[in-house]
C-alpha cells in the first residue's frame, strides 16, 4: 500500500523552508507597518530618488561609486520590510539594480585600483533577492535581464582574489537566484539555460562555509521538482562533494547537503541508484543523531525515500544502523521530526525482518502513541508504520499486549486515508489470530498480569474467529476477563468491556437481536379464525370485563399447559360453565384467544406489554415472542432500564438479550445517566448465563439443514 500523502507532505515541508535572506532580515520587518498616505508618498520620492543615483552613477569614479554603494544599501535596507516592496519596485528600482549586478567599463589596459570593486554589484545583488521575495516580482527582475549578470558574478572568484568582497558578492548572488527561482519552474530552467548550475556546482568546494551553503541553498531550489536540473547537477560531478559535505561539522552545511541530494532523488530512481552507489547511505544515517534536528528530520525524509522502492536498500539502512535513531526521534518534541522519522520507518517496515526488528527495539508503543495526534501527516505516518509491523506474526503478541488494538479503535483519525489505513491493519491483525499466534495470546491470557490478560481479551473480542470462541472465553477464561472490565470503576475499563462483548455478541449469531418474530414452538391445529368468540360448539365462557366470550376446551387445551391444567386438573374451573378473568382487558383477552385459534396476529406497540403478561400468565411462549419482538422495537436509551425489568417481570428471554446487547452497543451514551452502575452491575450475572449458553452451544446459523 503505497501512501503518497507522507512524501508529498515532507516534500511540501521542505519547499516551504524559510528562504536564506528572509532568516537574516526577519527581525528588522516584525514591527514595520504597511504604509499609507504621507508616508507612502515620502517612501515613493525616496525609492525615486535613489534610483536617480543609480542610473546618473555608472561609471568607475569613485564619488559615483560611492554614490550608487550608498543607494543600493538604501534599497536593500528599505527592502527588508516585504511590506514596502511594492512601492520600491513601483519605484522604478528593479531596471537600475540589474543595471548594477556589472561593473562599469573600465579602460582597456587600467589596471589601477578599483574604488568599491564587487561592493556595489552586492548590493544590487541583496537588493533583488530582497525584492524577489514576492513572487509576483520574480519574473519582472528576471525579464530586465538580471539572470545572466547573477550567473556571470558567481564566477567571479576565478578572475579575481578570494577578498571578502569576492566572497560577499558571490554570496548574494546565489542567494538571490535562490530567491528567484523558490517554486517558480520557468525561472529554474531559465537558471539553467543561462549557465547558473556549473559554477553553483563548482562553488560547493569554495573555502568560504558561507559560500558553499549559498550554493547548496540554490542548486536545493533548482533540483526541486526539475528533472533537466536534476540531471545536470549530477553531470556536473555534484554528489561526491554534497556526500563530503554530509559529514562536515557545520550543520549549515550539512543540513543545505542533504537537502540538495533529498531534492535530487524525489522522483527520480536513476538517480537515487546514483545516489546510493556514491556512498550517501552511511552519511545520511549519520545525521539522524545530528545535533541539528533539521538535519535530522532531512535526512529521516530520504531514507524514506531510500526506501520507497528498493528491497535491498530496506534491509541495508536497518542493518547499518538507522531504527534506534528513527526510534528515538519519534519522542522528540518537534512534531516535523516525529513526522518524518514516522514516515521512514514506515517505508522501511514494508520489509518482513525490519518489522520485526523495529518492534524489538520498541518501536511500537511511540508509533501507537502518534495516533493521539492532532497533527494528519503525522498520524497518517504512524499509522502506515503501524500496517507495516502489524503484517509480521511476530509482532502480534506485543501489539495487542501494549493495548495496540484499543489504540486503533479508540483512535479519531483526521483524515480518510488515515482510517482506511487503520481498518486494514485491524484486518491484517485478525488475519493472524491463530496458530502459535493464538497459542502466545492464551498463554498471556492465564500467566500475565491482570491488565494486559485484559487487554488480550478486549483485542481477542475483536479480532478472533467464531470457531475459536468457545476455547478463547470459555476454556481460558477470557468471558471472565471481559465482564471485569465491565464491572470495573474505571468508565474506560467499563467502555472497553462494552464494546468488547457488543463486538462477541455479534460474531456468536445467536446472541444478534432478533431479526424477525419466530414460529410457534409447538406446531399444533388451529380451529380457525371463524371459531373466534363464535357460540357454535362453545363448552366455556369467559367473562372479561362483564362481556361473555365463547371458546372451546379441546382448543385451549392444546394451547398451553395452563389451560390443560385448567381444564383437567383439580382447580374448579374444571367443571364450570362460565370462568370469570379479573385481571385482564377486553382487547388484550380477545387477541390472545384470536393467537390460540389462529396461530398468529398482528401485535400493536400499545398493547404489546399487556398482551406479554398474559401470554405469560397463560404460558403461551409463541404469543411471548410475537410480544416481545414488538416491545424489542421500542427500546431507547430513555426507557432500556424499564423494558429490562419488564424482561425480568415475565421471564420474557429475548427481550431481555435484546435490552442487554442495546445497552453494550449504546454504553458510552448511558454512562451518563441516572442508576446506570446499578443497572450494569445487575446485567452481569445475566451477561455471563447468556454468553456462556450461546458460546457453549453449537450456533444453529452455522448448521445445514
Amino acid at each position: 500500500m503505497e501512501l503518497q500523502r507522507c512524501e508529498e507532505q515532507g516534500l511540501q515541508e521542505r519547499k516551504g523552508q524559510k528562504r536564506k535572506l528572509e532568516e537574516e532580515i526577519q527581525e528588522d520587518r516584525d514591527a514595520t507597518p504597511l504604509p499609507t498616505g504621507d508616508a507612502r508618498r515620502a517612501l515613493l520620492a525616496e525609492v525615486t530618488a535613489q534610483v536617480k543615483v543609480l542610473d546618473s552613477a555608472f561609471s568607475w569614479h569613485e564619488s559615483d561609486r560611492a554614490a550608487a554603494k550608498r543607494a543600493t544599501h538604501v534599497l536593500a535596507e528599505l527592502a527588508k520590510n516585504e511590506e514596502v516592496v511594492n512601492v520600491i519596485v513601483e519605484g522604478g528600482a528593479i531596471p537600475a539594480l540589474v543595471k548594477h549586478l556589472q561593473a562599469p567599463l573600465s579602460d582597456e589596459g587600467d589596471l589601477s585600483l578599483k574604488p568599491f570593486e564587487h561592493e556595489v554589484e552586492k548590493g544590487s545583488a541583496f537588493a533583488l533577492g530582497l525584492l524577489a521575495v514576492k513572487p509576483e516580482h520574480q519574473q519582472l527582475i528576471v525579464d530586465s535581464g538580471a539572470l545572466s549578470h547573477l550567473v556571470n558574478l558567481l564566477r567571479r572568484h576565478k578572475d579575481s582574489s578570494t577578498s571578502r568582497a569576492v566572497i560577499s558578492v558571490i554570496r548574494r548572488a546565489a542567494d538571490a537566484i535562490t530567491n528567484l527561482a523558490h517554486e517558480n519552474s520557468s525561472i529554474k530552467t531559465r537558471v539553467r539555460m543561462e549557465g547558473g548550475i556549473p559554477p553553483l556546482v563548482e562553488l560547493l568546494e569554495f573555502t568560504d562555509t558561507k559560500v558553499q551553503r549559498a550554493a547548496a541553498g540554490a542548486l536545493r531550489t533548482l533540483a526541486f521538482k526539475n528533472d533537466e536540473n536534476k540531471n545536470q547537477i549530477v553531470e556536473c560531478n555534484a554528489l561526491p562533494t554534497l556526500i563530503s559535505m554530509l559529514r562536515s561539522d557545520d550543520a549549515a552545511i550539512h543540513y543545505e547537503a542533504v537537502g540538495v541530494i533529498g531534492n535530487l532523488v524525489h522522483s527520480s530512481p536513476n538517480i537515487k541508484k546514483e545516489v546510493l552507489a556514491a556512498g550517501a547511505l552511511q552519511p545520511v544515517i549519520g545525521l539522524l543523531t545530528s545535533c541539528c534536528s533539521e538535519s535530522q528530520r532531512e535526512a529521516a525524509l530520504l531514507l524514506g525515500q531510500f526506501a520507497a522502492t528498493d528491497s535491498d536498500c530496506k534491509v541495508h539502512i536497518v542493518q547499518r544502523g538507522a531504527v534506534r535513531p528513527l526510534i528515538e526521534m519519534l519522542h522528540s518534541p518537534d512534531i516535523q521530526l516525529k513526522e518524518m522519522s514516522a514516515f521512514a520507518l514506515g517505508r522501511l517496515a514494508q520489509d518482513t525482518h525490519n518489522q520485526a526488528g523495529i518492534a524489538h527495539m520498541g518501536g511500537l508503543v511511540p508509533l501507537l502513541k502518534l495516533l493521539d495526534s492532532k497533527n494528519g501527516s503525522l498520524q497518517h505516518n504512524a499509522a502506515f508504520a503501524l500496517y507495516g509491523l502489524a503484517d509480521n506474526e511476530d509482532n502480534v503478541s506485543d501489539f495487542i499486549r501494549v493495548g495496540g488494538v484499543q489504540r486503533l479503535q479508540d483512535g479519531e483519525f483526521i483524515v480518510q486515508a488515515t482510517k482506511d489505513c487503520v481498518a486494514k491493519t485491524l484486518k491484517r491483525l485478525e488475519e493472524k489470530i491463530h496458530g502459535r499466534v493464538l497459542n502466545h495470546l492464551l498463554y498471556l491470557m492465564r500467566v500475565a498480569e491482570k491488565p494486559v490478560q485484559r487487554r488480550v481479551a478486549f483485542a481477542l473480542a475483536h479480532l478472533c474467529s467464531p470457531d475459536d470462541q468457545r476455547t478463547i472465553f470459555i476454556d481460558n477464561n477470557g468471558l471472565e476477563l471481559l465482564l471485569g472490565l465491565l464491572g470495573s470503576t474505571n468508565p474506560k475499563q467499563q467502555l472497553d468491556g462494552a464494546v468488547a462483548l457488543y463486538k462477541l455478541a455479534n460474531k456468536a449469531m445467536t446472541l444478534s437481536p432478533m431479526d424477525a418474530a419466530p414460529p410457534s414452538p409447538t406446531p399444533q391445529v388451529y380451529l380457525g379464525e371463524q371459531y373466534v368468540n363464535n357460540a357454535t360448539l362453545s363448552d366455556v365462557t369467559f367473562l372479561v370485563e362483564g362481556r361473555r366470550f365463547y371458546a372451546h376446551r379441546i382448543c385451549l387445551l392444546a394451547s398451553s399447559d395452563a389451560f390443560r391444567a385448567m381444564f383437567d386438573g383439580g382447580y374448579r374451573e374444571k367443571d364450570a360453565r362460565d370462568i370469570e378473568i379479573p385481571n385482564i382487558r377486553w382487547e388484550v383477552f380477545e387477541l390472545m384467544m384470536r393467537f390460540i385459534y389462529t396461530g398468529s396476529v398482528d401485535v400493536s406497540l400499545d398493547i404489546a406489554q399487556d398482551l406479554l403478561g398474559a401470554a405469560d400468565q397463560y404460558l403461551l411462549e409463541g404469543l411471548k415472542r410475537l410480544c416481545e419482538y414488538t416491545i424489542a422495537q421500542d427500546v431507547t436509551l430513555d426507557n432500556v432500564s424499564s423494558m429490562y425489568e419488564l424482561s425480568e417481570a415475565f421471564h420474557a428471554i429475548s427481550l431481555r438479550h435484546t435490552c442487554i446487547l442495546f445497552i453494550l452497543e449504546h454504553f458510552s451514551q448511558l454512562s451518563d445517566r441516572p442508576g446506570h452502575s446499578h443497572l450494569i452491575q445487575r446485567i452481569i450475572p445475566e451477561i455471563r448465563n447468556y454468553f456462556a449458553k450461546a458460546l457453549t452451544n453449537p450456533n444453529p446459523h452455522n448448521q445445514r439443514p
